[in-house]
């Protein structure tokens, strides 16, 4: 299903779509780096309006938001494609190579908005979650689910790798209640090489995240090889401080997937190494994900146990009005 895009201009020969911060220039009957936004004739339509290659219902811990009521169940949905292209995406059968640029069939199906929005209350979610493959590319559809979704009173979430602009964050606004945003390296040639893309607006986006009111997890997946070094993981940690300490850092263990198959998984000691660095830059609170270690919350004052995770369930959780019960600090999150 198409449907007019929003965020794009009209140029002479061209449309300028300025969605996400590659701000493609897309010829007539071409596609935008995306693989799902199409010019034709002068206007610019996304192609999978209302066309989910995925839904499912997942714990929220899954995204991973930690902070974000905890031990709620969200309804995460997913079309086709993205502006990244990323070799070690573990998602990468839809997000990689089901696009359409000209091919026939995504795959999915029809799921419109108020359905996704009956299916969500229907299974006691708490939330939607815009994930599986970025969900800057399906903005209009993920923008008229959050409206309805904010209007029957869900909360929305987006899993994102933070390549949206200003506008796209200005415009969803109202209706976005929190992000967790990839932060995969601190280093541009990198963020080129691996993803087509760039540091900076990725930067930009946690920032503005962060001013406009929206809750903020960042997620970094170490790659051995490529973001490992003390001096990559204390440039991310310290921009993560200086954002704000209360960000969640969640530092996940690559897999080999796609076109990384030869590169070993990433050791515990490097996670470990890892979190010790977030913890001298001063970072709150820190995870690590796709090990079996604790995924504990521990007040951030005095160390008192929080919240007891095993695996993505809550075991225990002793929050009280947002404070830790022991020392009466304010728990920074949603709770």
């Amino acid at each position: 299903m198409k449907k007019e895009a929003m965020l794009y201009e009209k140029l002479e020969n061209k449309v300028h779509c300025f969605l996400c911060s590659h701000q493609c220039k897309i010829a007539d009957s071409e596609y935008g780096i995306c693989g799902v936004r199409k010019n034709e004739k002068g206007h610019l339509y996304t192609q999978v309006y209302g066309e989910v290659i995925a839904s499912h219902i997942d714990p929220i811990e899954k995204k991973p938001l930690y902070h974000f009521l905890p031990g709620t169940s969200t309804y995460s949905i997913a079309t086709i494609g993205c502006n990244f292209k990323c070799g070690f995406c573990q998602n990468w059968q839809i997000s990689q190579v089901a696009k359409r640029g000209g091919k026939d069939s995504t795959g999915g199906y029809e799921l419109k908005p108020q359905e996704i929005v009956r299916e969500a209350k229907k299974n006691k979610c708490k939330s939607i979650s815009y994930t599986y493959t970025e969900p800057t590319i399906f903005f209009e559809y993920a923008y008229d689910t959050s409206k309805i979704a904010k209007e029957k009173g869900l909360y929305n979430i987006f899993v994102t790798n933070g390549y949206m602009t200003k506008d796209a964050l200005y415009a969803i606004k109202p209706y976005l209640d929190a992000s967790n945003v990839d932060l995969k390296f601190f280093n541009d040639e990198t963020y080129k090489k691996i993803c087509k893309g760039s540091l900076k607006p990725v930067l930009e986006s946690i920032s503005c995240m962060k001013k406009l009111g929206m809750w903020v997890e960042v997620t970094t997946l170490i790659v051995p090889g490529l973001n490992d070094s003390d001096k990559e993981l204390k440039s991310i940690a310290e921009f993560i401080r200086d954002t704000g300490r209360d960000i969640p850092w969640h530092i996940s263990r690559f897999h080999p997937d796609y076109k990384y198959t030869e590169v070993p998984p990433t050791p515990l000691e490097t996670l470990k190494n890892a979190e010790s660095i977030g913890k001298k830059a001063g970072l709150k609170y820190i995870y690590l994900g796709n090990v079996s270690e604790e995924g504990n919350t521990y007040c951030s004052a005095c160390g008192k146990l929080l919240i007891g995770r095993v695996g993505y369930a809550i075991a225990e959780n002793g929050i009280k009005m947002s404070k830790c019960p022991e020392c009466t600090r304010l728990v920074e999150g949603v709770w």
